[in-house]
């Protein structure tokens, strides 16, 4: 491989210490630099020990006030003979690494504004906060096709469905924050979105023809890559038909997950799409990966079948000692070990040291500005836009799903504290009530069943639903009160209804006859300022749909 080219570009120095350092490694350092464990597993000492004597190449710490994690890397910095990446998931802005950093948005909040520009200004703020607490590595973009809309784990954290859209978004993205000097890491080849289930709970399937995933998905990475993407993360996800094509001996039945995939992995990333970076497993304590071998032999068969690191361990020494097995029995071959090695180095020679320190006092204004952009008039068809309190001078809110949101703090990077939680009914209730309105809250307890005629003709109904995607759940849906499902909205040709969805694009499956329905993909206070500011008519709605929100039901648009 030449480390001189694309995508690490090193210079004469830079390769002679990846050389030189590969060299003055043992077999077992060797080993240990193909791990990156999560950091809040292990105890201090613990995670000291496995930098110093065991030389892991990796750490992902879960978001903590940032002033928390550079106290966390200070002693492991110390005690490391070699550079750590140091990874997160700066998927929505700097809170996926710091949980005081700016929740910018979900992946498709940006992509509603159909703006290049802003994508570029979320990925500076992805890329700067990270660094202030010595991040240089992240495992994102989100670069999935959100194209099964029952999914519940890709959804607001894709750039959508439509393949121009996630490529150019994606491409915009890695270009940005590579270019600030983090390493950008594109999951989840072979691609997620296409199965409506959860590779965190069993492996799933990318079922794409080859010739239709070859022209979607493998164009995004094939794009990426082209612009100088630094890693891959693979998913637990098997594309059955991309493998049989390079392999046609193989049976659907013999086919593996990407993670684990010789086909996927060195057939078409490496060999087909000449991809000279980092592959690195989705983590390895997921069920897609351990459902699909026995892990002593799993382990080791990532390494084979391509990858370079493995992220996160369901045990460390018993993982660890798999590979040293493997390596004894010949089954993991001191080539490939070299090779996976190789290139981890070189990513830390790329982006090791980072610069620290770095302030974007812009982040909040660029916040502002997506939710500005982003929120979307999915379906209006009844005349009661713009609100005002002389059409109707009551307003009641029916809150579904999470009402507390995390709003990260403005203390400088030294005085980092915890976020503050906040109310996203309150923060609703506070802006409608400085409009002029009166508000009240729906209490199922206090709700019966009841005829129509004596509806209040002052009041509109406001639903404000944040229902987040999350893994290890089956399903994102609107589930209402057992008391007769009495917060539905039910008399939709008697009353007006407005449904506002802060995180979840397809709500309108579960309430397909409301006339009035707005996306805005994110929950967070400028967004719901946004949202309210555009029912009372202050901005016009702006957003571009990414995604079918009608779910492809006819009903829906009625």
């Amino acid at each position: 491989m030449n480390l001189r080219e694309k995508p690490f570009y090193l210079t004469d120095g830079q390769v002679r210490w990846v050389e030189e350092t590969l060299s003055s490694l043992t077999a077992k350092q060797k080993v240990g630099q193909l791990f990156c464990v999560m950091g809040q597993d292990f105890g201090a000492d613990e995670l000291r020990t496995l930098v110093k004597d065991y030389n892991i190449g990796g750490i992902l710490f879960r978001p903590a006030p940032a002033k928390e994690i550079r106290a966390w890397y200070e002693p492991l910095d110390e005690a490391a003979r070699i550079p750590l990446l140091k990874a997160a998931n700066l998927e929505e802005g700097g809170t996926g690494g710091l949980s005081d950093g700016t929740f910018f948005g979900w992946p498709m909040t940006v992509a509603a504004t159909d703006d290049l520009g802003v994508m570029e200004k979320f990925a500076k703020v992805c890329a700067l906060e990270g660094q202030s607490v010595g991040l240089n590595w992240t495992f994102s973009p989100v670069c999935d096709l959100d194209l099964n809309y029952r999914n519940p784990i890709t959804n607001v954290r894709t750039c959508g469905s439509d393949f121009e859209r996630v490529k150019s978004f994606c491409s915009q993205y890695v270009r940005t924050l590579q270019e600030q000097g983090m390493a950008a890491c594109a999951k989840h080849y072979p691609g997620d979105g296409v199965d409506f289930r959860d590779q965190h709970l069993h492996p799933t399937y990318n079922s794409l023809s080859a010739k239709d995933w070859y022209e979607s998905y493998g164009a995004i990475y094939q794009q990426l890559i082209e612009d100088g993407l630094m890693s891959v993360m693979v998913g637990h996800i098997v594309q059955p038909n991309v493998e049989m094509d390079i392999n046609p001996e193989l049976r659907f039945e013999d086919c593996l997950p990407g993670s684990l995939s010789k086909e996927l992995l060195t057939g078409v990333l490496r060999e087909k799409f000449g991809f000279n970076g980092v592959i690195t497993t989705d983590a390895t304590i997921m069920s897609g990966f351990t459902q699909a071998m026995p892990r002593r032999e799993a382990i080791p068969t990532a390494i084979m079948a391509g990858c370079d690191m493995l992220v996160f361990t369901t045990g460390f020494y018993e993982d660890y000692q798999y590979m040293l097995d493997a390596l004894e029995s010949g089954f993991l071959t001191e080539e490939r070990l070299n090779e996976a090695v190789t290139r981890t180095l070189a990513l830390k020679a790329k982006v090791g040291k980072v610069p620290t320190g770095r302030q974007l006092p812009e982040a909040k204004q660029w916040q502002a500005e997506c939710a500005d952009k982003c929120v979307t008039l999915v379906k209006n068809n009844q005349d009661v836009l713009p609100l005002t309190p002389e059409k109707y001078s009551l307003i009641r809110l029916v809150t579904l799903g999470k009402d507390a949101i995390t709003e990260g703090c403005e203390a400088a990077p030294d005085d980092a504290r915890y976020p503050i939680e906040s109310s996203m009914t309150a923060i609703a209730e506070e802006l409608l009530r400085e409009a002029g309105f009166e508000t009240e809250r729906f209490d199922i307890e206090k709700e019966e069943l009841h005829g129509t005629k004596d509806l209040p003709k002052n009041r509109l109904t406001l639903y404000l639903a944040n229902c987040e995607h999350a893994s290890n759940q089956t399903a994102v849906r609107l589930f209402w009160a057992k008391k007769h499902a009495l917060d539905v909205p039910r008399h939709v040709e008697e009353e007006p209804y407005i449904f506002v969805s802060f995180s979840n694009p397809y709500h309108l499956q579960d309430v397909p006859r409301v006339k009035t329905y707005i996306n805005a993909y994110s929950c967070h206070r400028p967004m719901i300022e946004a949202v309210i500011g555009k029912l009372l008519g202050k901005s016009a709605f702006k957003g571009v749909s990414p995604v079918d929100a009608f779910c492809g039901l006819p009903d829906a648009r009625l």
